[in-house]
């Protein structure tokens, strides 16, 4: 089994209001040399191999659109596809969830003109 020899870090800011609901999302990526850049949304999953689960956390900012989310969600289905490709070698699947995407861009008119 390989050694750790660095680490890196990822941290979310979260400002939120008297309603705690949130504001403003601030993000940083030590290896990315990004520091404190804007978010108006972030969904995260973690697998915990224990429990064999997904834990996740899906938070946006209060002023974020419809639109925005639309495109956001039609965004992350597609990367969500190359990764799963990637990992798995899985490409008939991950075309099933191009096109999937594709419909998906369409029902929510959001396909570019």
């Amino acid at each position: 089994m390989s050694e750790i020899v660095k680490t890196s870090e990822i941290s979310i800011q979260v400002g939120l209001n008297e309603n705690l609901l949130p504001l403003r999302m601030l993000w940083s990526a030590s290896d990315g040399q990004i520091e404190n850049a804007e978010a108006a949304a972030f969904l995260l999953s973690i697998w915990d191999p224990k429990a064999k689960n997904t834990m996740k956390i899906d938070l946006w900012t209060k002023d974020m659109t419809i639109e925005e989310m639309k495109q956001f969600f039609h965004q992350t289905l597609l990367t969500m596809a190359d990764t799963f490709e990637k990992a798995t070698g899985e490409s008939l699947i991950c075309e099933d969830l191009r096109d999937y995407c594709y419909h998906f861009a369409d029902k929510m008119n959001i396909l570019p003109e």
